[in-house]
């Protein structure tokens, strides 16, 4: 299991998005910010694999 942290920047990179949608996907529990509510962080496994999940729903 990876214990890689990526900031938000390092997320909107890797998934496509701007940071309003990646602060969005936070709030609403598709990605889990292990941060605080002000600094976003989130681990490298499950960006992952909700990236592979994305490209499955085309």
């Amino acid at each position: 299991m990876s214990d890689e942290i990526l900031g938000l920047d390092q997320v909107c990179e890797i998934l496509g998005k701007p940071e309003a949608t990646i602060k969005r996907y936070a709030r609403e529990s598709l990605l889990t910010n292990i941060g605080d509510e002000n600094e976003f962080k989130f681990n490298k496994e499950e960006v992952m694999r909700y990236l592979d999940f994305a490209k499955r729903l085309g």
